[in-house]
């Protein structure tokens, strides 16, 4: 998959390339010469590892921490795949992995919740998008590298592991007991909202993920009686994924136009991917929600449906990550995860450090309703009033429809203001 996938642990985009391809173009020696004076030092710390560290170290070791080192140190998504770790992302590939069920990274010496997998461990137990694990099993998270971080995390399903969290607006720090297990990713769910209004969930973009949306989408517009008077997107806390799943998602919504392009230094690495047409929803209106744990792919498809003004974007400013990172193999066993280029919108804004910015920002909120207070007063209520004479008695199903319009609003706020805006765009478009 498109992210670092160990998928408990990766994300962004990234293209897997073979081995040739990556190395069959040298660059001459006479154009840039090895740094013999940087060489020279490297070689002297090598050597007073060897003969003076407190412990023994073999070379090859030593050679694993520079290897490494050479790679985290350019920013936080390049990374060394060794035996292990590369097992693991050719395994999560498939949609099914051991683990918690989190997307993580590296901010100030922290590792940091990118976001939480739908129906894992992670998310069930109460793990949100921007917690900073602190301690892992009583262990100071504090500097330790991301492979590292992984590394303790995982472990076999059924065995538990003590995460304790920094969250933002809380005294003091959360800690959450999480049992291990085989995450089996789903990447797409879908429901009726309301008679005409349907919604679709995706939780990550793997490769088959948008042929599942279109047959998601299609069995709704037949539950709808044959089109959907408007569908939302939910995009909230996808971490992203492949980046050929998200420029599919995006051009199931547009007929025309460029969906995304990438730019880099290296042969290969611009790259330019344009809409077929053909509208699934044959331009019913879209609303698309992100939130600060939409990134990667998810920004894609946000910011390609923003610039080409299909969608209205709703909730919080994306992840903000812009760049494409390239698995490239170094030996059967063994590679390298290296960032080769940026990512663009169709009108050239680069989202990396930044994110995308909602048309209609919602505050990260929790409704209660109120009790009706007996000051209250309507017409209706005065002593001795006129009757309406128009007066029609109540459809049946007026109950049941606030009944769930009240659960939703109290359930997931966000996702009852995208609602009401379809209603709203829906009843405009009919006058």
């Amino acid at each position: 998959m498109s992210k670092w996938t160990i998928r408990f642990i990766l994300w962004g985009c990234l293209v897997l390339i073979p081995f040739a391809t990556t190395f069959a173009k040298e660059t001459p020696a006479k154009d840039k010469g090895l740094p013999l004076k940087e060489l020279r030092i490297f070689a002297e710390v090598f050597g007073r590892v060897q003969q003076d560290y407190v412990e023994p170290v073999t070379d090859r070791e030593l050679l694993d921490h520079a290897i490494r080192g050479m790679l985290e140190g350019l920013d936080p998504h390049s990374a060394y795949l060794d035996e292990e770790h590369f097992k693991e992302l050719q395994e999560g590939t498939s949609g099914e992995f051991g683990g918690l069920g989190i997307e993580v990274g590296v901010e100030d010496g922290f590792i940091k919740v990118i976001s939480p997998i739908d129906d894992t461990p992670a998310q069930k137990a109460g793990i949100q998008a921007g917690d900073l694990i602190i301690r892992l099993n009583g262990k100071p998270a504090k500097g330790m590298s991301l492979s590292e971080a992984v590394k303790i995390m995982r472990g076999k399903p059924g065995t538990k592991i003590k995460l304790t969290v920094q969250r933002i607006g809380e005294h003091k720090p959360l800690e959450f007991d999480i049992t291990r297990a085989v995450i089996k990713q789903a990447s797409v769910k879908s429901r009726m909202l309301e008679p005409g209004f349907a919604y679709v969930r995706l939780a990550q973009f793997q490769a088959p993920t948008a042929d599942d949306m279109l047959r998601a989408i299609r069995a709704l517009q037949k539950k709808a009686g044959g089109s959907l008077k408007g569908l939302v997107l939910d995009l909230r806390n996808n971490p992203g994924g492949v980046l050929q799943g998200a420029v599919a998602v995006s051009d199931a919504f547009l007929e025309k136009g460029l969906i995304v392009y990438t730019k880099g230094r290296g042969d290969g690495s611009a790259l330019k991917f344009n809409a077929r047409p053909g509208d699934v929803l044959n331009g019913a209106p879209l609303v698309v929600l992100v939130n600060e744990g939409s990134a990667s792919a998810s920004e894609i498809v946000a910011g390609a449906l923003q610039d080409h003004k299909r969608a209205v974007i709703m909730g919080r400013t994306t992840f903000g990550k812009g760049s494409v990172q390239t698995i490239i193999p170094i030996s059967s066993k063994i590679a390298i995860k290296l960032t080769t280029a940026r990512y663009y919108t169709p009108n050239g804004r680069s989202i990396q450090a930044e994110g995308i910015l909602p048309d209609i920002e919602l505050s990260k909120v929790k409704l209660k309703e109120l009790k009706k207070s007996l000051l209250q007063v309507k017409e209706a209520d005065l002593a001795d009033h006129l009757a309406n004479p128009d007066r029609k008695k109540p459809k049946k199903n007026a109950g049941k429809n606030g009944s769930k319009e009240k659960k939703l609003l109290e359930k997931d706020y966000e996702l009852n203001e995208a609602l009401n805006l379809l209603k709203g765009i829906s009843i405009f478009s009919k006058r």
